[in-house]
Order: structure tokens, then sequence, then C-alpha cells
């Protein structure tokens, strides 16, 4: 059964962008489009919540089902999430009401509880202790508010599940000599970019830049594999693939500036003693993002290149803030920026290039500020599972 929830409000999420970034989201469709019809790569590159909030993380692994996505970089807090379930409901309850130690609460002095049935809570009785007495005692108080969120994080029992599961995925990773991000994706949901990416053998990692967060699955997956490695991993990921998709991220060195890149990164002297680099020169950039300092960069494109060419401040000389990332983009000649909401853009560009190239997508996002993203946030919840750990194990068994 197909979840096209953005389908009837395509030509709305188009018209809500201004002529500039519906110019450059049809460049975008129509770069996308001919490198997948000459049998081209597809690589993006995502931030961490709004990503999840707005069914994009989602979307990607729908795309990467069909052969659209090819590779995938993300942040350690994306990987907490997706092994959550991507999306969960929550309740919260006034902390202090519930006898917690007030000093370790987070702002707001709220505790929230995890909403599962009772199918998932025997799950999770099978892997861990729960503590009974606080269910019961904080399911009797009043909540103070019952929301959707990025799954896990700071809700009880499933962040707790998580960060203890990080440390057992990162046992098997290192038995294995693997990245943390595949071994987790052995038995995550098929609706998240770990899970489609493990069916399809399709490389998903966390930037280097991007390991802070997620708690203890950030520093396992910090601890999975080298640095050195790590960064060589995503040199090979971003030479093989020609079009580079950079969705609501802020840290992106190893892309523009990374070790191993000799158009605009550092790349030179990996080079010069013989290592494995690669260039952008001839790959595509399309960004999505909501900061127009974005288009101005690219607009200033000569500003600032004559900047770095005579050793001055890129800041001061194209007088907008600078975005430490903004400086490889806004030079690039296949620089394609698209100011715009993700949950508006994403779904318009996945259908069109899915369209273009007669290929029928079963899932399609919508921004979460309509009644069809709502819908969207609510199907996530309920169909997208948290990491299977039996199935992950028997996966290790016959790797």
């Amino acid at each position: 059964m197909s979840h096209l929830f953005g389908l009837s409000q395509l030509e709305n999420f188009r018209s809500s962008l201004d002529s500039r970034s519906q110019e450059s989201i049809q460049a975008a469709i129509t770069r996308i489009t001919e490198v997948k019809k000459r049998g081209g790569k597809v690589m993006v590159v995502t931030g961490s919540g709004p990503n999840i909030h707005e069914g994009v993380t989602t979307l990607i692994a729908e795309l990467i089902r069909v052969g659209i996505v090819d590779a995938v970089s993300t942040s350690s807090a994306v990987i907490a999430h997706e092994m959550a379930g991507a999306l969960d409901k929550v309740y919260r309850v006034d902390a202090k009401a519930l006898g917690m130690n007030m000093d370790k609460m987070p702002r707001g002095d709220v505790f929230e509880f995890t909403c599962m049935n009772g199918s998932e809570v025997d799950v999770i009785k099978r892997e861990m202790p729960l503590d009974n007495d606080l269910l019961e005692r904080g399911s009797k108080l009043p909540h103070v508010n019952q929301i959707i969120k990025a799954a896990g994080n700071m809700a009880y029992p499933m962040g707790l599940r998580t960060e203890r599961l990080a440390h057992e995925v990162l046992a098997l990773a290192r038995m294995y000599g693997l990245p943390f991000e595949v071994v987790a994706g052995w038995g995550c949901d098929e609706h998240t970019m770990l899970g489609a990416a493990a069916r399809k053998n399709v490389p998903v990692l966390v930037t280097i830049p991007q390991l802070v967060g997620g708690g203890a699955v950030g520093m396992s997956i910090g601890d999975s594999i080298p640095v050195s490695e790590r960064s060589m991993r995503i040199s090979k990921m971003l030479a093989s693939c020609d079009v580079i998709i950079e969705s609501a991220v802020a840290l992106t060195q190893e892309i523009h500036d990374g070790p191993f890149e000799c158009y605009t990164g550092h790349g030179i002297w990996a080079w010069w003693s013989g290592q494995n680099t690669y260039n952008l020169r001839d790959k595509s950039l399309i960004r999505i993002d909501l900061d127009e300092n974005l288009r101005k960069a690219v607009e200033l494109n000569k500003t600032v290149q004559e900047a770095i060419d005579k050793g001055l401040p890129k800041t001061k000389a194209a007088k907008i803030p600078f975005r430490m990332e903004m400086s490889a983009f806004a030079r690039h000649e296949g620089s394609i920026p698209v100011v715009g909401d993700i949950g508006k853009v994403w779904p318009v560009i996945a259908n069109d290039v899915a369209k273009n190239l007669g290929i029928e997508l079963e899932f399609l996002s919508a921004s979460q500020d309509t009644p069809e993203g709502q819908e969207m946030r609510e199907w996530i919840v309920n169909n997208v599972k948290f990491l299977d750990r039996e199935k992950m194990l028997k996966a290790s068994r016959v790797f």
C-alpha cells in the first residue's frame, strides 16, 4: 500500500517557494534525472532534527529502496533516532511529582515516557530490566502534554534502551571490523535510512563533524572505527557520486573542505604523499536550506574567490554572516542553492525525479505544518519500528 502523503500538496509546496528557488529546484530535478539516466550516483548529506521531523529521512529510505539515492552521510543523532524508530509519541509528567532528582532533570522540569503497546513493552522487558514502579507512577500522574518527537532521546524506556543497545552494537562492530552504522542497520526498520541501506548494500556513515550527539550512540559510532578510516570511507562515497544533496545540515567540512578532496579542500598533501584522493570539480552540489545567506554567498562567488586569492577574511569581503561550509559551496561551479523548507522541497524533488525515471514511490513525505504532514508523522509513529535486536544478532551470525 502506498503512503503518498504529500502528493495532493505538491503544487502548493512548489508555489510556496520564491521564483529563484523554483528555478533552483527545477535545475536540481533536471540534474538528478540526467545523472540517474546515465547510470550515475546520488549522495545525500543530512543534518539532524528537521530531517527526522519532516519525514525526510523516511523519504530518503524510500529513495534508497528504489535506487535513486546511492549513499548517505548523516549525524549520530539521526542514527540514534532511527534505532528508536525515527519518530515516537511521548507523554510528559511533572518530574518533581514523580519523585525525580531535580538537579538532574532537563530544562522544563518534566520527565518523558515513551507511549508503547503491550507487545513493545514485552520486547523491552526481554532485553533489560524495567522500572515497573516508575512506569506505574508516571501513568497515574497528570500529563503535562503528549507530543510526537524524534524517537528515543530523553524518553523512558526507549531512550535508555537505545543507550544500552549502543554498547552491544559497538561490540559487534569491533568484532567484525565494521562501522557502527552497518551493524545497527542489520536490525533497523526498512523505512529508516539505516534499514533500507542494509537491504540494498548502500553505505550510510556519520560524518566526523556530526559525531557529537545521540549520547552513547554518538560515542559508540566514534569508537567503532578510527577517524582516519571514517574519513577515507566518506571520501570514497563522495568520489563515487555525481550529485551531492545537502539537507538541513550545518557542518560539512568533510564534503567541501576534506583532507582527501583536491578542488575546494585540503587534499593536495594527501595526494602528494600518494594517498587516495577525490575531486569535487565536475560534481553537482545541491543544498536545501532556509538560510538566505546561502544564496547570497553563491551570488557573491567572484567576491569570495577574490578574498581567498588575496588571503583576506571571506566574511568581511562578502559582508554576510558566513558559515564555514559556505566557502567551498559558494565557489563551486556546480552549486545549486535551494532556499526553502525541506519539508516542502524534498517531496517535490523526490516525486518529480521518480516520475522522470518511471519509478513508482510507495512513500512521499509532507511538510509537518500541513494536515498531510500530521498524518504522515502519525504513520511513522505507528509503522516505523525500533531496532529489532534479534534480527541484528541473526544477521551477525551469517555475516
